[in-house]
């Protein structure tokens, strides 16, 4: 990153005020670090780009693409929860080939053969699925997170006995990969007051493995989303692999850049009632830019309630990344109105923001469509964690767009649990 400077200092730099760049921070469109002293600063240039290409413009900069590496390698995968092929078709664009995709739910197994028919693909209850015989340079899984628990009494595999992770932990016992890579959403960090995440690194260090684990934030890798994944590495001890995980770009990829020239699809619509109030919400506001009469209808008791309810009556802005997509777009708390016309996100632009190509299709109901997408990783964040996973099987990190982290302590069985801090920066 280039010169580092206050908040002060970057809005003498570039005109605008200090709250518009604390705005700017909270909202995701730019990074912020802690100086020594415990100041907030920002990278100066990031910040110019940020007011000169997005902000006061409507200039086409390119910057979206779904990324390829178009060399093919060696190493191969195994996919967990495979959902509709998100992480899958992000490591395949990397040049990763898939032995084997483990998924659930029918209509997301259909939509994988439906793109894919030459994977194999398993739709069956992953507590049924033997992994034995199966060999791969990487296992890979968002274990759903519904199910977490932590049995305080047990030790080692049974403190996760009975959730998901541990059929993930199982398959790499079974497979013994050089690399498992496991992600979540960030809520995992401080889950049971960090004792869940603690488990799992227990459990995977136990499996001769070092681990290590980095919050990601989408809307900087090629994502025009503010989409928050926690990815836990880890790397077989015997085999003194790097730890690697993707760096973030100094810029974002607004969803003007993205929603151009989309297909058109099915969606959902507004019944009158809630048409009535969201065409009163102007371009990225919610419920508070309503006359404060209709704000007291729209929420009813939920307006004298704490919380910044901000994703209540949310529309868009063309000049950000998308608020991170969920499995519905007009659920009431977490609304995705498209940004000029009063209507929820379709599903080829949902598709879009998590940068699935056009031509990728999802079999189902539209709500299973919605479902099926809301839950995808985004294909590039999936492309960077691949590119990373070749570097640590190639022993040859790129510090231009990687990271390497320092494996966390060995953990033994018999340790008190404590929170890890947030690594997100």
């Amino acid at each position: 990153m280039g010169n580092k400077v206050t908040i002060k200092k970057a809005s003498e730099t570039i005109g605008v005020s200090p709250d518009t760049i604390r705005r700017w921070g909270k909202r995701g469109l730019v990074k912020s670090s802690r100086s020594k002293q415990n100041y907030r600063i920002f990278d100066l240039d990031e910040i110019k780009s940020l007011n000169n290409n997005y902000l006061h413009n409507n200039k086409h900069t390119g910057k979206y693409k779904i990324l390829k590496n178009g060399k093919p390698t060696k190493y191969t995968s195994i996919e967990l929860f495979a959902g509709a092929g998100g992480t899958a078709l992000g490591f395949e664009n990397a040049g990763i080939n898939h032995t084997l995709l483990v998924e659930l739910d029918k209509h997301a197994v259909g939509t994988l053969r439906r793109n894919r028919p030459d994977w194999r693909v398993v739709g069956e209850d992953i507590r049924n699925v033997s992994f034995i015989e199966e060999k791969a340079d990487i296992v890979q899984g968002g274990f759903p997170c519904q199910a977490f628990s932590y049995a305080g009494q047990k030790k080692g595999f049974g403190d996760t006995r009975g959730t998901l992770f541990f059929e993930f932990a199982r398959a790499v016992k079974e497979i013994k990969p050089k690399i498992a890579i496991g992600e979540n959403v960030r809520g995992l960090l401080r889950h049971d007051n960090g004792r869940t995440l603690n488990t799992m690194i227990k459990t995977l260090q136990a499996l001769e493995y070092s681990v290590g684990y980095k919050l990601l934030r989408s809307q900087y890798l090629d994502v025009p989303q503010k989409r928050e994944r926690l990815i836990i590495v880890a790397v077989r001890k015997d085999l003194n692999l790097p730890i690697l995980v993707p760096k973030e770009k100094n810029y974002i990829i607004p969803i003007k850049e993205v929603l151009r020239n989309v297909p058109e699809s099915a969606g959902i619509e507004y019944n009158e009632k809630k048409k009535f109030y969201l065409d009163l919400v102007p371009q990225g506001g919610c419920w508070r830019h309503l006359p404060i009469e209709l704000q007291k209808t729209y929420m009813g008791k939920s307006f004298f309630s704490g919380g910044g309810k901000t994703g209540m009556a949310r529309r868009l802005s063309w000049d950000e990344p998308s608020l991170t997509l969920t499995c519905h777009p007009a659920q009431k708390q977490t609304e995705r109105c498209h940004p000029s016309e009063t209507r929820p996100l379709n599903v080829r632009e949902y598709a879009r923001i998590q940068t699935f190509p056009d031509d990728w299709t999802f079999e189902g109901s539209i709500t299973s469509q919605y479902k099926q997408i809301g839950n995808a990783v985004p294909v590039n964040l999936g492309f960077h964690i691949a590119q990373c996973a070749i570097a640590i099987l190639r022993k040859k990190p790129n510090p231009m767009t990687m990271e390497e982290l320092t494996p966390v302590r060995n953990l033994d069985q018999t340790d008190e649990i404590t929170l890890f801090p947030d690594v997100s920066s």
